[in-house]
């Protein structure tokens, strides 16, 4: 079987998020515990299965992603990287460039811009004020002294912090293991940290993505992450249109678009492994 990884939200090989890429026949899905074990393989934030659809009307793929430890409800950069495979097999020909990917979050839909870059189509995951949880500001340090409001991000459950400064969330170290037993005890996806960027940059707000209790320690760039830090930094900056930077050690950029109940998620990629899975 062909595997492939991708680095995705990045036009450079080893920046962005990196994601496994498996396209598979039509028909039934492999047996779910073995793409759990290919995930656990992969060792990567993510990794993609999809296969085509003969007799859906609202689709064309079926796609699914799953972490090291756990099948994800929504991953914005292994749809990227999906499509970039695609994209690169030439099977978005028959589809005019676009793609609508059965998911658990319903249907996302993929297409490719002029420029190459793909722009997908995601639900809004508007934040909302929630109590600031217990053990939270001494497991983020002296960077979150002044924090006194924290806000849960729609159905996906992110756990959004805005620190004071970009150089605040760039130099954060948060108590990763401490930040398992919050997310775990009050049901949070993972811990977002997020900032208004410095004036002089070319993008409007920075992000960084924690997750260990889902098997990610730091997400180097996460897509869906940006379906909560759209509306939050529209409402604040008073325009739809953002670019978003996520401040990983990789990094990676991600153009939003709030349309709605919708989010427009723009970025590029690159293949940099093409190979066989033996097993």
């Amino acid at each position: 079987m062909r595997i492939r990884i991708v680095d995705a939200f990045t036009d450079q090989p080893f920046a962005g998020n990196p994601a496994a890429v498996c396209l598979l026949e039509a028909g039934p899905w492999p047996d779910e515990s073995w793409m759990h074990q290919v995930a656990a393989e992969m060792a990567l934030s993510e990794t993609a299965f999809a296969r085509p659809l003969t007799d859906d009307p609202d689709a064309d793929w079926d796609l699914r992603w799953f972490t090291p430890t756990v099948e994800a409800k929504m991953c914005g950069h292994a749809t990227l990287a999906t499509t970039h495979a695609m994209m690169s097999d030439g099977l978005l020909n028959d589809l005019n460039g676009k793609v609508r990917f059965n998911s658990r979050s319903g249907v996302l839909i993929a297409s490719v811009t002029q420029d190459q870059a793909i722009t997908m189509d995601f639900p809004v995951s508007s934040p909302e004020t929630v109590e600031v949880p217990k053990g939270l500001i001494a497991a983020l340090g002296a960077e979150a002294a002044g924090v006194t409001e924290v806000y849960r991000t729609g159905p996906l459950g992110d756990l959004l912090v805005e620190l004071d400064d970009e150089n605040a969330v760039r130099s954060a170290v948060p108590d990763l293991a401490a930040i398992e037993v919050i997310t775990e005890r009050d049901g949070f996806r993972a811990l977002l940290l997020t900032a208004l960027a410095d004036p002089v940059r070319e993008y409007d707000f920075v992000s960084r993505f924690f997750a260990p209790s889902h098997g990610i320690p730091e997400d180097p760039v996460t897509g869906s992450a940006h379906t909560g830090l759209a509306p939050y930094w529209a409402k604040r900056l008073g325009r739809e249109e953002l670019v978003g930077y996520q401040a990983s050690t990789r990094g990676g950029l991600v153009r939003v678009v709030l349309a709605g109940d919708r989010v427009l998620l723009t970025g590029q990629a690159v293949t940099v492994l093409d190979g066989e899975l033996k097993v």
